[in-house]
């Protein structure tokens, strides 16, 4: 296994100064655990120093947190996808119309992508 997308291989990235024994816990368990998934253990050791710095910034234990950070209060699972699709295109047509199907909008099953996103009013 790879880096995973998204993240870039830092030399420099670890724990913070100052970490309390729980948040070193933390680290441990999930460096150990990308570790047996087959990551690098200088990829398993990003990984690990990147979710604990996340996991202090929403308790507040970090001086400075970035917006996504503190704003998710909630773990990807639970998020369920919240934010997949905002790119350039916006959502697919077939997400489009599974909310067109919940709103229970008629004529849904003819109308493009386009047309589903107006009658949805976005």
């Amino acid at each position: 296994m790879g880096v995973p997308r998204g993240i870039e291989m830092d030399e420099e990235y670890f724990m913070p100064a100052g970490s309390n024994a729980k948040r070193e816990r933390q680290y441990e368990h999930i460096k150990e655990s990308q570790e047996e998934r087959g990551s690098s253990e200088k990829c398993a050791k990003e990984i690990a120093a990147r979710t604990v710095n996340k996991e202090r910034a929403r308790s507040g234990e970090s001086r400075t947190a970035s917006r996504t950070s503190t704003k998710d209060k909630k773990s990807a699972y639970e998020r369920g996808g919240e934010r997949s699709h905002q790119g350039a295109q916006g959502p697919t047509k077939d997400q489009l119309y599974a909310e067109a199907k919940k709103k229970n909008i008629d004529g849904r099953s003819s109308m493009n992508k386009a047309e589903l996103r107006k009658a949805l009013g976005r």
